[in-house]
């Protein structure tokens, strides 16, 4: 899953009533347009930046809307994260009773749908509003670690006056957000909340670390489920005879005949049975088996694809869509492809391993890790992607749909090539 940033809100060894001062001058200088007597943390000053395009009250103490029971009910059925709640609960929720914390647990679209721990922390929480079913992205309530995690992709630490509104400097909360393993989705994310006086710089890791565990648990979930249909696969495969895969309803391969062995392959969202073109295959005949597709390659030749929309306006969901004389194709994107495509898009004339590596990492060197992750995206989508140098194909019209903002281009992303 690779090194994530884990840097804590309050550094080792300093102590947290005169760190929470500090943080009170530097929140109301910003505020009042003055000169900070230090910056805020990076990832801070960007959020602070964000709430002031939004034009976001620091003294609001409006209440976000609360979902009813029976909404609150049916995003938690929905939501992807009933199934890492044991696990969840297991890691972190003895830890907050004695910490006088919560465990709090939003889905992707920032709505609270489990909350647990200390009693009395739960009421101080009622008191702000932070209960099930409110909506706690940072364009309801500003700057916090559950929000600023959902934009930022990235595990975080928010204490104190690092909140943009005030009626929330009272509190410290750390939060990581948690992926589904299949498509790399972002399920929502876990946080651990409560009084700034409990504050821990260790909290972060903790989350961090629990939320991977969950992450792992429906991995292994996802690979018995993979092998189940592996066993009815081989002989349907068998029957059929010709090229064909059967997949299952996220494209992860659980056999295949006549074709070169790939884990996973790109299908569009909404498949339905009937023809369809597949940018791994060409055209190809679907069939829903159970707990996933059947995928036989059409003979006849394909037509190449001729227009490709990169849409990164959701700072959560980016897609690719593919039009060709076949149809139409629509593909969420993973973080990393996102950037890797958004960049080639800003360079027609294609990228070196090298120069790819600079653009996403700073650091020429790291072509080892470009390549793979371009052999991955080329098996994905082979009929509109070349190499040496890697680019879109030459004949392919390609348009990018973007925010209005350069600070808003896949938020999450690190890449100089983005944010520089």
């Amino acid at each position: 899953m690779g090194q994530r940033d884990l840097e804590a809100a309050l550094p080792a060894g300093v102590d947290p009533r005169r760190h929470a001062r500090v943080l009170a001058q530097v929140h109301e200088a910003a505020l009042a347009g003055k000169a900070l007597p230090r910056r805020p943390r990076s990832v801070i000053g960007a959020s602070w930046q964000r709430m002031r395009r939004l034009g976001m009250d620091p003294d609001s103490r409006a209440a976000a809307p609360v979902l009813n029971v029976e909404e609150l009910e049916a995003r938690r059925r929905s939501s992807g994260l009933a199934e890492a709640l044991p696990a969840l609960r297991g890691g972190l929720i003895s830890l907050a009773e004695q910490a006088a914390h919560i465990m709090v647990i939003v889905d992707a679209d920032g709505k609270v749908l489990w909350r647990d721990g200390s009693a009395a922390v739960r009421r101080r929480a009622d008191g702000l509003g932070f209960v099930e079913g409110v909506d706690w992205q940072e364009e309801a309530v500003g700057t916090n670690a559950i929000g600023t995690a959902l934009v930022t992709r990235r595990p975080v630490q928010v204490y104190s006056a690092e909140h943009y509104v005030r009626s929330q400097h009272s509190w410290t909360c750390a939060a990581a957000p948690l992926h589904d393993p299949r498509d790399g989705r972002l399920l929502g994310v876990v946080d651990l909340s409560g009084p700034a006086s409990t504050v821990h710089a260790t909290t972060l890791a903790l989350v961090d670390a629990v939320t991977r565990l969950a992450e792992s648990q429906l991995r292994t979930a996802h690979l018995t489920e993979l092998e189940r249909l592996r066993g009815f696969a081989v002989p349907v495969l068998a029957k059929v005879g010709g090229r064909a895969v059967v997949a299952d309803e996220h494209g992860w391969v659980a056999a295949a005949a006549g074709l070169a062995p790939v884990d996973r392959i790109a299908l569009p969202a909404g498949l339905k049975p009937g023809g369809v073109w597949l940018p791994a295959y060409g055209n190809c005949a679907v069939e829903p088996v159970p707990g996933g597709w059947l995928i036989r390659l059409v003979e006849n030749e394909a037509a190449p694809p001729t227009r490709v929309v990169l849409d990164v306006r959701s700072p959560r969901e980016p897609e690719l869509t593919v039009t060709g004389a076949a149809g139409t194709w629509t593909h969420r994107l993973s973080p990393r492809h996102a950037e890797m495509l958004y960049v080639l898009a800003k360079h027609r004339d294609g990228r070196s391993a090298s120069e790819l590596s600079s653009d996403l990492f700073g650091d020429a060197n790291r072509t080892v890790t470009v390549r793979a992750e371009m052999s991955r995206l080329r098996r994905h989508f082979g009929g509109i992607l070349g190499a040496k140098p890697y680019r879109f194909a030459d004949d392919v019209e390609v348009v990018v749909r973007q925010p209005p903002t350069p600070e808003a281009v896949l938020p999450h992303s690190l890449a100089p090539a983005i944010r520089g």
